[in-house]
């Protein structure tokens, strides 16, 4: 597929998209649906890939949906089919990849472009990114799953004034209140973005994954079905190489070599 709202690059384990939309703020459009939608199907199926970066280009992170895609003056629309058509699978795929995913926000980040961010295992943000609950300003509700994760993360009476004020919250405040996970400098942004990526590329990939599909499973589930849920992923993860390989090199005192298998 030739790409144009987006890039999408793959090494050493490593897969990199980032959306790429600058001068429309990386505003979601059909095409970039369709060619996200492509970069997820290549993580899920190619055995090389171990973690995803997402991010954006230029100013800002994600300002959600095009709303020049959306014309108000032919008639009621139909926004539910939008979404189940596009964000509601898009969501999905992101908290179901069996890899970790980490969000780099880069810039703003608003409407759906924050909630994306949140539905990413780990978001790290920098100082000088802001993060804006768009919706209110044109009648809608917010989508992606933001009204899902944001009370669960920060609480209902935050996500309560955070959506229906409208006021831009700050990466430092977003951080302070647990909607993400770092925020750092504009300086060393980019660098420690990389470290981390690298390291988790390096880790023991099913491991992590079991561990993300444990904690997301929490949320939802009794104390019974987490111990139980916690017990098959162990016995599916002792059956690993890396784990194998995590013992040895342990025992030996030397950094372990994980494959991802």
């Amino acid at each position: 597929m030739e790409l144009q709202a987006i890039r999408f690059e793959v090494e050493n384990g490593i897969a990199r998209l980032t959306l790429a939309r600058p001068e429309q703020l990386n505003a979601f459009t059909v095409q970039m649906h369709t060619e996200v939608a492509y970069a997820l199907d290549r993580v899920e199926n190619e055995r090389g890939i171990r973690v995803l970066l997402i991010t954006g280009a230029g100013r800002a992170f994600c300002a959600g949906q095009d709303l020049g895609e959306r014309n108000v003056d032919a008639g009621p629309l139909d926004l539910g089919s939008n979404i189940e058509k596009y964000y509601n699978p898009l969501v999905r795929r992101l908290v179901a990849l069996p890899v970790p995913v980490v969000c780099a926000v880069n810039g703003v980040a608003a409407g759906a472009g924050v909630n994306l961010a949140l539905a990413c295992d780990i978001t790290i943000a920098r100082k000088s990114a802001k993060f804006v609950q768009a919706f209110s300003a044109i009648g809608l509700v917010p989508d992606a799953g933001g009204t899902w994760t944001l009370p669960r993360a920060i609480g209902q009476t935050r996500a309560l004034a955070f959506v229906l004020s409208g006021e831009p919250l700050s990466a430092e405040r977003a951080e302070e209140w647990g909607m993400i996970w770092k925020a750092v400098d504009d300086e060393s942004f980019d660098a420690q973005v990389d470290a981390l990526v690298q390291r988790l590329g390096a880790g023991p990939t099913r491991g992590l994954v079991n561990a993300k599909r444990a904690i997301r499973a929490a949320s939802t589930a009794t104390l019974e079905e987490q111990l139980d849920l916690e017990r098959d992923l162990q016995r599916e993860s002792g059956l690993t190489d890396d784990y194998r390989e995590g013992v040895t090199a342990f025992k030996q005192k030397r950094a372990p070599r994980f494959t991802g298998i």
